[in-house]
């Protein structure tokens, strides 16, 4: 029989950037007993443009609202500063990790270690 005990729910938030690591960044959120809310592996990238983008944004920012906590992986993009924007102004707490091809290249960092992506 499934676990239906509550756990937290974490919106994980990277860069286009990192979309390789959706599945890792995944395991690593449920290593911890809390479920991820990924837009990436929810909706691929932009659903691969089948219905127009801003109702894609508008979802993850609904799930991101229904989530616990918000987890950012990686450098800081500009959609991924408008969630943490976001999760402050809806006091959800925010972690930082780095972000890579396994397990062992995540871990968490500090405000003062977190990196700004230039954009293309």
């Amino acid at each position: 029989m499934s676990d239906i005990s509550m756990k937290k729910v974490v919106f994980t938030a990277m860069s286009k950037r990192n979309f390789y690591a959706r599945d890792i960044v995944c395991q690593f959120v449920f290593g911890f007993d809390c479920v991820p809310v990924n837009p990436f592996r929810a909706f691929s990238y932009f659903l691969s443009d089948l219905v127009d983008r801003d109702k894609i944004r508008n979802a993850n920012n609904v799930m991101l609202q229904r989530s616990d906590e918000l987890w950012i992986f990686g450098d800081i993009s500009n959609g991924v500063q408008f969630e943490i924007e976001l999760a402050n102004s809806k006091n959800i707490p925010i972690r930082y990790f780095t972000c890579g091809d396994a397990l062992s290249k995540i871990h968490e960092i500090k405000n003062s270690e977190l990196k700004i992506e230039l954009e293309d």
